[in-house]
């Protein structure tokens, strides 16, 4: 019974880290261009990690109601996270893509081109 109670205060401590880490993350994503997404990230893993870890020999009605509650809650807080983190690296995509255009455009001067000077083509 003790273990079990200390088990429980564990996956409630996680799960208590875990939200607050997502409500972190998602008011900062796209707002805050110092926030460190990967280390937000690596403590985000884990989290999920050390929950896995704490429910790998748990029988599904092993598992308290109120944390079956709590993680229906942080599930949804993790969709809209996902949402958010495929935004943002849409954004970067795009900011690299644009980059890289540009950069070819300076590179080329409108005279030759890099598949002028391949040494296959002589």
């Amino acid at each position: 019974m003790e273990a079990a109670a200390s088990s429980d205060v564990r996956i409630q401590n996680v799960l208590g880290r875990l939200e607050m880490i997502l409500d972190n993350e998602n008011a900062r994503i796209g707002n805050d261009p110092a926030f460190d997404l990967k280390t937000s990230n690596a403590r985000k893993s884990r989290c999920l990690y050390e929950l896995t870890m704490l429910h790998r020999d748990a029988a599904p009605n092993e598992i308290s109601s109120s944390f079956v509650s709590q993680t229906q809650h942080i599930k949804s807080k993790l969709m809209t996270n996902s949402q958010k983190v495929h935004a943002h690296m849409e954004a970067c995509r795009s900011v690299v893509d644009l980059l890289k255009t540009a950069v070819q455009d300076a590179d080329a001067d409108g005279i030759y081109s890099e598949q002028q000077f391949r040494y296959g083509d002589f």
